[in-house]
């Protein structure tokens, strides 16, 4: 009888681990913050004895096969041989890094804030944005890689049955993305419900501001010299004087109104985001260099799509390989082959377009 009474004090001491944490929310993070305990799932589940539900939902995106893919992904430059060029798991990595710091000056929640931050890209294309832009031109207009990483956590993942996440990380992953509007959208219901997911929103432009342009002149695309004055003396020179300029001024401009914590920087920083974020667009993901390799990449991604289309023997044998192969009765062959192209890395993607069109050797 002894082991049973062990067993016993042990499982209550477990249970008392994740409510201890969520006690530790409700006491000391802001009364705007978004606390585990309250957080809702679609289908309901049985505690963790240890982590609080923002903090599985951070786990069980981590070790999702989605996010792993992520490290051969492309941010900016195509399959970049470089060890040094950024991709999309380690720009994923530094929005989390970002939103965690943002999230713990303002008494925020960090696992929730964290959890959106590692699955915001999920559903991510294989060379980036370009991709996401033959897919809305072969596949739907409708297409975009924020919809198809709530795809990604809702029905691809975990063989056809999903991540099961909260509510509040799901409505942060499908609402980060701003595309090239405004980080603050006109229209209220664009922007993520918590507190947590709009500083989401905040780092990942923060992220991608600080390390395309790294990369651009890492590359060659443009030189240090070629960055507009007013951004270095409002932003900082290097990168980490970049990123803690832009921290520091969201955090001291942040203000509490009409019961609403609100997000925000100062006008001075603002535009100097601005300036950078057109600088980009102009000379680097415009570029001929990056534009080059795009029409290359449209190629590719074009005609693996029809070729699937035409052959479904072989997109179920890439669907089990990518471990995909449970949809939901009824699925259109297009959807599938859409959800397939979307999910597969740069290196997959020429190896598969190699393997199908390239002649094979003669013996």
């Amino acid at each position: 009888m002894a082991p049973l009474k062990v067993i016993k004090k042990a499982s209550h001491a477990l249970v008392s681990v994740r409510e201890g944490t969520e006690a530790r929310e409700r006491e000391y993070l802001s009364p705007y913050a978004g606390l585990s305990a309250e957080s809702r799932r679609a289908t309901r589940e049985k505690p963790c004895p240890i982590r609080t539900k923002f903090q599985r939902d951070r786990d069980r995106i981590v070790y999702s096969n989605a996010f792993r893919r992520l490290k051969h992904k492309t941010q900016v430059f195509l399959s970049p041989m470089g060890d040094h060029y950024r991709t999309r798991l380690t720009h994923t990595l530094e929005v989390s890094e970002i939103a965690r710091t943002i999230a713990r000056a303002l008494r925020l929640n960090e696992d929730l804030a964290e959890a959106i931050a590692l699955g915001h890209d999920l559903g991510h294309t294989p060379f980036g944005h370009g991709g996401e832009v033959v897919l809305k031109e072969i596949y739907s207009q409708e297409f975009s890689h924020r919809e198809q990483s709530i795809r990604v956590v809702d029905v691809l993942e975990n063989h056809g049955r999903g991540l099961n996440l909260t509510l509040e990380v799901r409505d942060g992953i499908l609402k980060h993305s701003k595309g090239y509007g405004s980080v603050v959208p006109e229209e209220p219901n664009e922007m993520p419900s918590t507190v947590e997911g709009r500083v989401v929103r905040f780092a990942d432009i923060m992220a991608y501001l600080n390390h395309d342009l790294d990369d651009a002149i890492r590359s060659g695309v443009i030189r240090r010299k070629d960055v507009p004055k007013e951004c270095t003396e409002l932003l900082g020179r290097s990168h980490s004087e970049r990123i803690r300029t832009m921290i520091n001024d969201l955090v001291m401009s942040t203000r509490i109104e009409d019961g609403q914590m609100l997000l925000g920087v100062s006008q001075p920083v603002s535009d100097g985001m601005a300036t950078l974020r057109q600088f980009l667009y102009d000379n680097v993901y415009r570029s001929n260099q990056v534009h080059t390799e795009f029409i290359k990449a449209k190629k590719i991604l074009s005609e693996l799509y029809y070729y699937l289309l035409e052959n479904k023997g072989v997109l179920e044998r890439e669907l089990r390989k990518m471990e995909m192969g449970s949809f939901p009765p009824g699925t259109a062959q297009d959807r599938m082959v859409c959800d397939f192209v979307a999910s597969i890395t740069d290196r997959y993607a020429l190896n598969l377009y190699e393997e199908i069109f390239f002649p094979a050797p003669s013996f």
